[in-house]
């Protein structure tokens, strides 16, 4: 959080990424428990500092966060929370790139990972962003 505090004034653009909310499925996958804590405390604070993005008349970004979440398989509980926290905490204005790139590779084809060995499926990316404009987020990003 310190080093986050030092970026005030020096950065207008912050892109986090945010795909856990849960503890457990954060340090089976990720190895840090406190991920999501630290995620929201973080991304808390890239919005008091820069606040909601705000585009150009070309449609290009000059300040703000853009938050982007990887939905993964099966994670559409992480998804639920997290797009709560969004508005709840930060912005019903947040600008979201809800991706689908997740892509299985390296170890989880083990079998300790077998419930994320796969691409997350169509159904999921869209119950992702009805999730999201449900909860009141309405600015996306879909390229």
């Amino acid at each position: 959080m310190e080093s986050m505090q030092m970026m005030e004034g020096v950065i207008d653009i912050y892109m986090p990424d945010f795909k856990y909310w849960n503890n457990e499925r954060s340090q089976k996958y990720l190895k840090a428990k406190d991920y999501p804590e630290a995620a929201r405390a973080v991304i808390k604070e890239m919005h008091k500092q820069v606040g909601d993005l705000v585009l150009d008349e070309n449609g290009l970004a000059k300040r703000g966060v853009l938050l982007r979440h990887l939905v993964m398989p099966d994670g559409l509980e992480d998804t639920e929370n997290i797009m709560e926290f969004l508005v709840k905490e930060i912005s019903t204005d947040t600008y979201v790139n809800i991706m689908g790139q997740y892509f299985p590779s390296g170890k989880v084809s083990e079998k300790k990972y077998h419930e994320i060995n796969r691409r997350p499926h169509s159904q999921e990316l869209t119950a992702a962003e009805g999730i999201a404009r449900r909860k009141g987020l309405h600015r996306f990003d879909h390229r």
